[in-house]
C-alpha cells in the first residue's frame, strides 16, 4: 500500500533539536552522505531553522520505502533542501538511509528498489478520491479561544496583520489548537536571529475553520523577540525570508 504525504513531521517539542544537530543526525545515518557536493555542505554551515516532512511512503509484502524532505532556512533568506530515502531491501531487514540533493536523484534511486511491480505508487489526488472521509487536520480543545485570538492579534507588530473582517470571524471561535510549523531557536550564538512559525487554528461556531500564522523571531536591531501575525502560511513564510535577508 502506498501512502504519499505532504504533512510536516517535526521534532517533538520536549526534545528540541537545533538545525545543526538535525543536519548532523541526517548525514550520520545516510550511507552516501560522502557523495554530497561540498558546495551544498558549505551552504548548510550556519542554518537558522529547519523542518522535515514525510513526502511519500510504500509498504508491501514486507518491503517498505519512505521519502522525506528536509529544508533549512539560511541567513540570506534562501533555503536548502535535501531528500532522504529510507528503505529495506529484503523483508525484515534493517532500514537503510540515503540522502540526495534534488528530487530527480531521489526518483532515480527509488526506481532501483525491488518493490513489487503490481503495487505502484499512487498520486495524492487518487488517494483523496478513495478516502471520502479525510482525517481532521486539527484536534481542537474547547477554550476561551476568541480571547486567545484577540491577545494574539494585540501583540502582532506587523502593519499587514489580518483585517477587521477576520477579527470579527474570530470573535465566534470556541476551540483552537496551536502547532509549531517551522523552526526552533538557533544555538549558533548571540547575534544570530532565530525564527519560529506557529499555526493557530480556530474552530468557529458555524463549523468553519480559520487559521492565523504567527512568526516569532529575533531579527530586530536590538535582538529582541518580535511577533508578527499573518492570515496565510505563504505570507508568514515570505515575511520570515524577508527578515532573514535583512540580517544577511
Amino acid at each position: 500500500m502506498s501512502v504519499p504525504y505532504e504533512t510536516a513531521a517535526y521534532e517533538p517539542a520536549e526534545s528540541p533539536e537545533s538545525p545543526e544537530e538535525h543536519l548532523a543526525r541526517l548525514l550520520g545515518r545516510a550511507l552516501n552522505s560522502f557523495e554530497l557536493p561540498d558546495e551544498c555542505l558549505r551552504q548548510l554551515d550556519c542554518p537558522l531553522a529547519h523542518d522535515s516532512s514525510l513526502h511519500s511512503a510504500h509498504h508491501s509484502a514486507g518491503l517498505h520505502r519512505e521519502t522525506y524532505r528536509h529544508s533549512w532556512l539560511l541567513a540570506d533568506g534562501s533555503a536548502v533542501t535535501l531528500w532522504e530515502l529510507v528503505h529495506n531491501t529484503a523483508p525484515g531487514s534493517e532500514p537503510q538511509h540515503e540522502v540526495y540533493v534534488d528530487e530527480e536523484e531521489l526518483r532515480a534511486a527509488t526506481s532501483r528498489l525491488p518493490l513489487p511491480p503490481d503495487t505502484p505508487d499512487f498520486e495524492l489526488p487518487v488517494l483523496t478520491q478513495l478516502s471520502p472521509i479525510p482525517e481532521p487536520r486539527h484536534l481542537y480543545a474547547p477554550d476561551d479561544s476568541a480571547d486567545h485570538a484577540r491577545r494574539l492579534l494585540r501583540r502582532a507588530e506587523n502593519a499587514d496583520r489580518p483585517d477587521e473582517e477576520t477579527v470579527a470571524l474570530l470573535s465566534t471561535a470556541f476551540a483552537h489548537q496551536i502547532t509549531q510549523a517551522f523552526g526552533r531557536p538557533s544555538r549558533t550564538g548571540r547575534g544570530t536571529p532565530s525564527f519560529s512559525l506557529y499555526e493557530h487554528a480556530f474552530l468557529l461556531h458555524d463549523g468553519k475553520e480559520l487559521s492565523l500564522w504567527e512568526v516569532e523571531h529575533t531579527a530586530t536591531p536590538d535582538g529582541r523577540h518580535m511577533c508578527e501575525v499573518y492570515a496565510s502560511e505563504d505570507a508568514a513564510r515570505d515575511a520570515m525570508e524577508r527578515r532573514a535577508a535583512q540580517q544577511a
